[in-house]
């Protein structure tokens, strides 16, 4: 198999040029990169993904993780790849250098982790879980905690996990049983935790489980959860590791990312299961989604690499498969020629220029919105970072969902564009559609982040946040007007920010009622509507900066690379940004037959 898992020089192109790292570098906590090392570093990280990680993509599919005699067993890989990822400082990059880590740009680290996502989707995630629970631990943990399991974790010597759900409570956080019980310094922990990605597996010395729990007598709800460091093996005074009392149930078979394990434990079988707090008591939820941020542009950006995989096999299928002729101006076919390639069949072009704008503006929306987290910790003044906390803040739902959603659309097309190969397991498309499905319900269902979007983000500082994404785009409208071939896109968008006010005025009087079922009744709709609108913005941003290129004559790229954003930014306004129509005309329909989210009784 050809290493033609990710179009290098367009992430490039929407790393440097369009989303401009260079802001993020010019700050003094990034002080210490440059774009050459950054450069550097990718192509390293491609090379080691050529090597390491895309040869075993198809093999970790077809021989899954699976539960043996009380083990998750895993490809070997996996291991090989968490030691590699500590020696090359994938699992240290974006972590502070107090913490042992390489205070690398998020938006550096998220570039690197979307070329090993699309190189092979099984292998990252355990990294990035990994990731995830250090950070808690270097945020709220104690000194002796940070000191005990950070080093650990981010040579890869340990893995982690984040442990959130349970059988009977679901993405209902406030129904969670599991319990944690005072034992001196530490608490006893009891309960059992489901879908726990890379949560066991054989071979590993350790893995940190951070783990939500109710101590004894809590509050009720989400006020009464606290956070555990439960490793699998405790760290002893000597320097070595004893069973902690955390078992392995089963791992549940997947349709996809077969070789990323999701495992059911059992916390406290013996009752002899030790957790230690983190930070303080009852607000473990609040530490948790503070991490959540990061955790949801990690989903996004998995999505966005598993779908422009998916558009390389498929563009490079068009390529070299003959089939049928093309049809001539008269609207007949010579079947004395010779059968052309479908990539010039009118529809196969439609397919791979739908999966192009998806991918690529996937891409330039998770480098755009980690751009936003690298100024919003790293900013000079307290105003500047509020700026680029709110822009986050409304951007992370919209970035965990569009590529999750938008890239299982692009996947399908990939393969209708193979036909009756396309579903077939000789080729690869079909495992790309399996793998990107979890996306959609991972860190959030869709429609958990739209109501997130709807009923949290946009009506969040009263409209702060979605007032400075509109100022943000506004200023690309302007910018746009100067060149008189992207003028009509440019008063497109306009014209879709003003149907934006129009929608939203008429939910929020639903709220304005108190009738907050209705409001958010749609909010999956709002999201497809929004998600569609900041996409054509973001291409809108693509187009600029290619015209800009072709008007100053830079060289950096051809003037054919150019003209294909530009091209790709004409189909994205003519076949994407118009179905938003269709979508404000359902959410601003009020008429009393809609008895979705009501009490109505109603029949499905």
């Amino acid at each position: 198999m050809a290493n033609q898992y990710v179009d290098l020089e367009t992430l490039k192109f929407l790393l440097y040029k369009v989303n401009n790292l260079q802001d993020v570098l010019d700050q003094e906590r990034y002080a210490e990169y440059d774009q050459e090392s950054v450069e550097m570093m990718l192509n390293s990280v491609k090379d080691f993904s050529d090597k390491e990680l895309y040869p075993y993509f198809r093999e970790m599919d077809e021989n899954p993780a699976h539960f043996k005699d009380g083990e998750i067993v895993v490809h070997p890989q996996v291991l090989k790849f968490m030691k590699a990822g500590g020696e090359m400082g994938l699992i240290a990059s974006s972590f502070s250098y107090e913490h042992g880590g390489m205070q690398m740009p998020a938006m550096a680290a998220h570039a690197s982790a979307f070329i090993q996502d699309a190189a092979n989707n099984h292998l990252p995630g355990y990294i990035g879980l990994t990731v995830g629970s250090a950070e808690l631990i270097a945020h709220f943990g104690s000194q002796e905690l940070k000191d005990i399991y950070l080093p650990n974790m981010l040579s890869g010597k340990w893995g982690g996990t984040m442990c959130l759900t349970e059988p009977q409570a679901g993405s209902s956080l406030s129904d969670i049983t599991t319990s944690a019980t005072p034992d001196g310094d530490t608490y006893k922990i009891n309960g059992q935790k489901i879908f726990i990605s890379g949560g066991d597996y054989q071979g590993a010395e350790n893995i940190v489980h951070l783990v939500l729990a109710r101590i004894k007598g809590a509050p009720a709800g989400t006020k009464g959860i606290s956070l555990f460091v439960v490793p699998k093996n405790k760290p002893t005074a000597d320097g070595g590791l004893t069973p902690n009392d955390v078992t392995v149930v089963a791992d549940f078979e997947k349709m996809g990312q077969r070789g990323y394990c999701t495992t059911h434990l059992f916390f406290g079988d013996k009752e002899n299961c030790e957790g230690w707090l983190v930070g303080e008591a009852n607000q473990g939820l609040k530490y948790m989604f503070l991490m959540m941020n990061g955790a949801r542009i990690g989903v996004g950006r998995g999505a966005a690499a598993i779908a422009s995989a998916a558009y390389q096999a498929s563009l490079n299928y068009a390529n070299e498969r003959p089939q049928g002729r093309k049809l001539t101006s008269t609207g007949k076919k010579d079947a004395n020629q010779e059968q052309t390639l479908i990539i010039n069949h009118a529809d196969v072009r439609r397919m791979l220029l739908l999966q192009k704008v998806i991918t690529e503006g996937a891409q330039s929306l998770v480098l755009l919105t980690a751009k936003y987290h690298d100024l919003s910790i790293a900013s000079a003044t307290a105003e500047e970072r509020e700026k680029y906390r709110l822009l986050l803040e409304i951007m992370t739902p919209l970035v965990k969902t569009y590529p999750s959603e938008a890239g299982i659309v692009s996947v399908n097309n990939g393969v209708q564009v193979l036909g009756g190969y396309g579903f077939c397991s000789e080729y690869i498309l079909q495992q790309y559609l399996r793998d990107i499905r979890i996306s959609a319900i991972y860190e959030g269902t869709t429609g958990i982040q739209s109501q997130d979007l709807l009923g949290r983000k946009v009506t969040m500082d009263n409209g702060k946040a979605l007032q400075l994404l509109s100022e943000e785009i506004t200023n690309t409208i302007k910018a746009s007007m100067v060149h008189d071939s992207l003028k009509p896109y440019a008063k497109k968008l306009g014209g879709k920010l003003e149907l934006t006010q129009q929608v939203l005025q008429s939910l929020m009087g639903f709220a304005m009622k108190g009738d907050y079922q209705r409001f958010l009744a749609d909010a999956t709709p709002f999201m497809e509507f929004f998600s569609t609108i900041v996409q054509s913005w973001l291409w809108l941003n693509i187009g600029l900066e290619a015209q800009n290129a072709l008007v100053m004559g830079n060289k950096d790229y051809s003037a054919e690379f150019y003209e294909s954003k530009i091209h790709a930014m004409e189909f994205y306004f003519k076949y994407e940004l118009p179905k938003t129509l269709g979508l404000a005309e359902i959410l601003m329909d009020n008429e009393k037959a809609l008895t979705i989210g009501t009490d109505k009784e109603v029949f499905i």
